[in-house]
């Protein structure tokens, strides 16, 4: 064993490259141990793959979970000004698309990389094809155990991300070790994602793309609305207005309320307005059909569906759809719930259960919106994580 004092951290994704890379600068030996044959393949298809590393209005106001004032301190000690402080020193160059900052190069698969580079620098060990089976503590020490090997270290750091995304190790094995250690667990459901809705007409507005406010209402209640491109599909609705409220979607569904959202197709006018609009048509050329009257205002195929409504003209503002469900882990970006933040000290990210065991990334109960929120996040949390359990075995 090294003569430093050793951190073991699992899961090898952002969180955990970060995390390591801050343990090895403060002083720690260090051990990656990441289930996959290559760390940070889900950063690679994030932001389209384009990578969307964080986002100028950074604010813990704008994540998610059960408190999300968790997420102050960590953001205080790891700042929007650090992160870019960080990715100058990897070599990254960052540019700005209104607000959502991008890597210069457009392409995530460098990420990664350069984060490898530096953790190699700094002697941080790499263990690739390494599922952790068992974590536990035996004469002050932390046991690691995965198929063929026993690691030990002073300090265990688990940053193994959640069951959001396709890519091959999003399993959601970091809830069960966190269980078996004495963790609650708030239930993961996908977040980010498309939604799924009741009805059978969705093959004849499928493809459809078109700017629209989406309204989230719970229970008859109007809960949150979001702006911009949407797409319709086969399923329902998707696009980022729709993945900003799928999370408190999906825990209202879980919960069995009754969740629906209204469509408005003319989000830049008032629903005074669009109703005086469509009314002028109407009257100045009664001779036109009701399909020739909507023509060059919506999509063809969207026309045809909102014409078989009761209300055609309210429904032009006021879609009406009851949900059923959400795309699935396979199809999310992030997931909402995880480790209950109620258990982890808030600002070292240490187990409240366990001394020298952490907390990084999307395993714990705590989400953001589409826009780098949730790398942030585990850049963040990772880098508080690692700064911590380093100081605290010295």
């Amino acid at each position: 064993m090294d003569k430093k004092p050793q951190v073991i951290v699992v899961g090898g994704g952002a969180a955990g490259l970060t995390a390591g890379i801050m343990a090895a600068r403060n002083g720690a030996a260090v051990t990656i141990l990441e289930q996959n044959e290559k760390p940070g393949r889900k950063i690679c298809v994030t932001g389209n793959g384009r990578c969307n590393l964080t986002n100028q209005e950074m604010s813990w106001e704008k994540f998610h979970g059960q408190n999300p004032a968790f997420v102050r301190d960590i953001l205080s000690q790891f700042s929007l000004e650090d992160t870019l402080k960080f990715f100058d020193e990897l070599g990254i160059v960052v540019t700005d698309k209104k607000g959502w900052l991008y890597p210069r190069g457009g392409q995530a698969k460098y990420i990664p990389e350069l984060l490898l580079l530096k953790a190699r620098s700094l002697k941080v060990k790499i263990k690739t094809r390494e599922k952790v089976q068992k974590i536990y503590r035996e004469q002050d020490l932390w046991k690691v155990q995965t198929e063929g090997w026993t690691y030990e270290g002073a300090a265990v750091i688990l940053a193994n991300g959640s069951k959001a995304s396709s890519v091959q190790g999003a399993d959601g094995s970091g809830y069960v070790l966190a269980r078996e250690l004495g963790h609650h667990i708030l239930k993961p459901l996908p977040a980010l994602t498309g939604l799924k809705v009741k009805g059978n007409f969705f093959s004849a507005w499928a493809g459809v793309r078109t700017d629209c406010k989406v309204t989230l209402w719970i229970d008859g209640t109007e809960t949150a609305s979001e702006t911009g491109e949407i797409q319709l599909t086969d399923y329902g609705i998707s696009g980022i207005p729709v993945f900003q409220i799928s999370g408190m979607a999906a825990r209202a569904l879980e919960e069995k309320r009754k969740v629906s959202v209204t469509l408005n197709f003319f989000p830049e006018y008032t629903e005074k307005n669009i109703q005086e609009l469509l009314t002028k048509r109407e009257k100045e050329y009664p001779e036109l059909s009701r399909t020739e009257r909507l023509l060059g205002l919506l999509p063809d195929k969207l026309i045809k569906v909102i014409l078989k409504q009761k209300d055609p003209y309210r429904a032009v503002t006021a879609f009406p759809l009851e949900l059923k469900g959400t795309s699935g882990f396979e199809q999310a970006q992030v997931c909402t719930g995880g480790v209950d933040t109620g258990e982890v000290d808030p600002e070292t990210l240490e187990s409240l259960l366990h001394k020298g065991l952490y907390f990084a990334g999307e395993l714990l109960d705590i989400d953001g919106p589409c826009g780098g929120y949730n790398l942030q996040w585990a850049w963040s949390s990772g880098a508080v994580a690692g700064i911590h359990a380093a100081k605290e075995i010295r």
